[in-house]
């Protein structure tokens, strides 16, 4: 049962990078398949409806990444000023932070001589008793400095990945009606793939998760069609 749990816990992802993984992904894939079926709607020539897509997936790509990276140092930012005000209210305002240890000891269950006995057993180890009132008092999660660029990346990558998946049979020889059904069925089966990966990977019903990925992504992909039916020129 050990080795079981063991290797259980070793193979799970990251809760971050599949929240980037997802996002980018996600966001990229429905993006460049509005555009497309915008376009397409709108009558647009090949030639224009592969250079829009394109240019979509390149600005949707590096903006994502961009915000992924300045939204994660953001969090870091504020991670680390609340840490250096815990510590300082730690040393300054002691009898304070005590109680509010006691508050969270008394949520646990913690009675009596126990809440006390606890708090002396945590107080006497500083950074146990800071990361406590990081986590259940703030409830903030620790952000380490390469988490950044790594979250930076991850959805640049994964938005990059998504964005060429409905592109990729207006890159080839079909003829337009046949490239832009390839195009949703491709998008809606990634879609419930990565449905399907979140609850394997999380927990819940993977045919609902997967059904909810693609009613969404469709779904906005739908919209863009509207948009390029109803506003087409002439």
């Amino acid at each position: 049962m050990a080795s079981k749990i063991g290797l259980s816990h070793e193979t799970h992802p990251h809760p971050t990078l599949l929240s980037d993984f997802i996002l980018g992904s996600q966001d990229g894939l429905v993006n460049v398949l509005g555009v497309l079926l915008g376009l397409v709607a709108a009558g647009s020539p090949l030639a224009l409806v592969r250079v829009g897509a394109l240019a979509a997936l390149a600005a949707e790509s590096i903006s994502m990444g961009a915000v992924a990276y300045t939204s994660t140092l953001a969090r870091r930012n504020l991670y680390l000023a609340e840490l250096d005000r815990e510590a300082r209210e730690m040393q300054e305002v002691p009898e304070m932070e005590r109680e509010e240890v006691r508050v969270i000891l008394r949520k646990w269950g913690y009675v009596g001589d126990e809440i006390e006995d606890m708090v002396r057993r945590i107080e006497a180890k500083p950074r146990a008793w800071l990361d406590i009132m990081m986590a259940f008092e703030l409830n903030l999660a620790e952000v380490t400095p390469r988490q950044p660029l790594t979250s930076g990346l991850t959805v640049l990558a994964s938005t990059v990945a998504g964005s060429i998946v409905p592109l990729v049979p207006f890159l080839l020889a079909l003829p337009r009606g046949v490239a832009t059904i390839c195009a949703v069925v491709l998008s809606g089966l990634l879609l419930l793939g990565v449905g399907i990966y979140e609850a394997r990977t999380t927990i819940g019903s993977w045919w609902a998760s997967g059904a909810r990925m693609v009613l969404i992504g469709l779904g906005a992909g739908l919209a863009g069609f509207l948009v390029g039916h109803f506003l087409a020129p002439g």
